[in-house]
């Protein structure tokens, strides 16, 4: 009886073991990922966690449950290589054509077209163009027909930036489609362009800022925002259910939003379902600062062939509630923080308004047509972008300011002078002098912008002194000359005062902040509410934004973004005075690294510098009274990017009452 017993018991135990093995392995089949199914798109991002992302099913591989969409009528065949001809790209650089409408056009069709034609890649002529762009954003019902110089697509980009908009009259067959959110089976990898479903009111060009606030998480926010039915956002607590996502859940999901856009979610992490119409809540979160975490999408992430949104998104299985949320509950602070600050930044960078859309798109296309010369993936997924790292600059993030720290480098040690003698007067001898008794000196170049030839002869120095012939403008010091030679430009004008101490403490300065400008002589903005624009002044406050060429070290790559990215009629703006060109040149800097100029000491025994001089001697260049120049500017940028600062760096021991033989710079404190 009792072998029986025992029997009977080791039988119950091995069939229940063997239950559990039936009813595990499909468990273990959707917890262990599987490698990506060949043809699968790969533009979604890897899990960022492997710890805690465990249960998440791959990229390539959709919910079994999921509909099947049906391939749309685009040619599967097409390729990069098979449908593009980069030839003549290479041969007359890369110059787009846009199509003019037809009939009447859509406020999308006039953005798209002012983006473009303030781009330096617009063209008029056709037969001059590399590329040929189509758009199809006209109002339902209007699409343009086929274009006389179709040639059946090729070297061809039909652009729809609104799903909503007509619809095609005719197939794209060798043609680039730029789509809105399109569907995975419909995309065309590395031929295609995935864009971002933007909203009817987006801007034509700067934008609203992100909104993420100094803490991350804040106290008090929540940690999921749930996209609503209806266009609005749900919030949920810490405490939210295992299954916030579906609707057989009988919790209280907390009060939902409405309208579209009336407020952006004030969460960790934001919900978005995988539906294409859900795509506009993925602008909505980055714009937020909160994570965006997709659940099975059934559309293309924009621009993934170019960013890492493994950097800021977060893609899940919505068939496991409960590995999700304890996932998003257990990720480190330091992570969270990590994935908002990119979001922020993929959204000002190519997102936050429509000419970033358009501008990320043609680089995109830029860089297939480049290919080893592209930008690497660093430029496009790290401030200030692949949009202000010109390729035709440098291929090398070591050879841009903004990359100095990530490649653990630093800027050598010598400078190149540049002094602008933009009227008639006796050359700056003295000037000369001083810059050339700098131990960091490699060379001196005069920029000659004056009607009368320049002398004969010049000072005897210890560094070679070139001059250089200008055109009478005062964006001429601001051209990238060949025969700078060194990373580090000291621009100066005629008028200029500097002793060789004051020279070497502000290279110093500078090679700790290559990416700033750092001078002398400071102004600053603000706003003036009786005029109800911009202005600035030159009066001695604490706060300044903006630091005056006249005496300045600043970055040579910064001479080719002010000439062949800035748009024409900027620089045009910036040829009527100097004072234009120097308040130029801060907003460029200031809107490629968000940060302020750096101010150093500068001798009181000379007091402030005199104004800058007009070119060929027109006497004394307008003072920063009128707003002109700074609200035309503004309005150029979309937006104000001067930022203010109160910071000033001094020598160690500075005023500081010890003896003189234990500084440094012993000349920057004689009256």
């Amino acid at each position: 009886m009792q072998s029986w017993r025992r029997k009977s018991l080791w039988l119950a135990l091995l069939a229940s073991w063997l239950l559990g093995l039936l009813g595990v392995f499909p468990l273990l089949r959707l917890a262990v990922p599987t490698g990506p199914r060949a043809g699968a798109p790969q533009g979604w991002p890897r899990w960022l966690d492997a710890e805690l992302l465990q249960s998440f099913f791959q990229p390539g591989e959709p919910p079994e449950d999921a509909p099947q969409l049906p391939r749309g009528p685009r040619g599967g065949s097409c390729d990069w290589g098979a449908c593009f001809d980069p030839s003549k790209c290479r041969s007359g650089g890369f110059k787009v054509f846009v199509y003019p409408a037809a009939g009447p056009t859509s406020e999308t069709q006039h953005k798209i077209l002012a983006s473009i034609e303030g781009s330096p890649y617009h063209t008029v002529s056709p037969s001059e163009a590399c590329l040929h762009l189509l758009s199809l954003d006209a109002p339902a019902g209007e699409c343009s027909l086929v274009p006389p110089t179709w040639n059946g697509g090729r070297n061809h980009l039909v652009l729809r930036l609104h799903p909503a908009s007509c619809s095609w009259t005719f197939p794209p067959g060798q043609a680039m489609v730029a789509e809105a959110s399109p569907t995975v089976d419909a995309f065309r990898p590395g031929f295609d362009v995935a864009l971002p479903l933007l909203p009817e009111a987006h801007p034509v060009r700067g934008g609203a800022p992100g909104q993420l606030r100094r803490h991350s998480p804040h106290p008090g926010v929540a940690l999921l925002a749930l996209a609503g039915e209806r266009g609005g956002w749900r919030v949920a607590g810490p405490a939210a259910p295992a299954c916030p996502w579906d609707g057989h859940c009988e919790q209280d999901h907390g009060p939902e939003q409405t309208h579209p856009g009336a407020a952006l979610p004030n969460a960790t992490f934001c919900l978005i379902p995988g539906r294409r119409p859900d795509a506009l809540r993925f602008l909505q979160a980055l714009q937020a600062g909160c994570i965006p975490v997709l659940l099975s999408p059934r559309w293309e992430l924009p621009f993934a062939e170019v960013i890492d949104w493994t950097k800021a998104a977060i893609v899940a299985d919505e068939r496991l509630p409960l590995q999700v949320l304890a996932a998003l509950q257990e990720m480190p602070p330091t992570r969270v923080l990590a994935l908002r600050q990119q979001t922020q930044f993929l959204w000002d960078t190519y997102f936050s308004s429509v000419e970033k859309v358009i501008r990320t798109t043609l680089e995109i296309i830029q860089d297939r047509i480049l290919g080893a010369s592209a930008h690497p993936s660093l430029m496009w997924n790290s401030p200030p972008g692949a949009l202000l790292a010109l390729p035709t600059f440098s291929t090398s993030p070591s050879d841009f300011p903004f990359y100095y720290l990530q490649q653990g480098s630093r800027p050598a040690g010598r400078f190149s002078a540049l002094i602008w003698v933009g009227a008639t007067g006796q050359p700056p001898l003295k000037l000369i002098q001083a810059v050339a008794g700098s131990q960091h000196c490699a060379q001196i170049l005069v920029l000659w912008s004056n009607d009368k030839p320049p002398p004969p002869s010049w000072p005897e120095t210890a560094v070679p002194l070139t001059v250089i012939e200008g055109h009478r403008k005062a964006s001429d010091r601001f051209f990238p000359y060949s025969a700078i030679s060194t990373d580090a430009i000291l621009s100066l004008d005629a008028h200029s005062s500097l002793s060789t101490s004051e020279v070497d403490f502000a290279f110093v300065v500078w090679q700790s902040f290559p990416e700033r400008l750092v001078g002398f002589l400071t102004w600053s903005h603000f706003w003036d509410e009786a005029q109800g624009g911009w202005c600035y002044t030159a009066e001695r406050v604490n706060d300044f934004s903006v630091v005056l060429t006249s005496a300045a070290f600043y970055h040579r790559y910064y001479h080719t973004l002010f000439t062949h990215a800035l748009p024409k009629a900027l620089r045009s703006l910036a040829d009527a005075a100097p004072t234009c060109a120097d308040v130029l040149m801060n907003f460029l800097v200031a809107a490629a690294t968000k940060l302020p100029p750096i101010k150093v000491p500068y001798g009181k025994r000379r007091g402030e510098a005199g104004p800058p001089q007009a070119p060929g001697g027109l006497g004394p260049a307008p003072q920063p009274t009128a707003p002109d120049c700074i609200n035309q500017m503004a309005a150029g940028f979309g937006h104000m990017p001067l930022v203010s600062s109160r910071l000033r760096l001094d020598p160690v021991l500075f005023k500081d009452p010890v003896s003189v033989l234990r500084k440094k710079y012993r000349s920057l404190e004689k009256p």
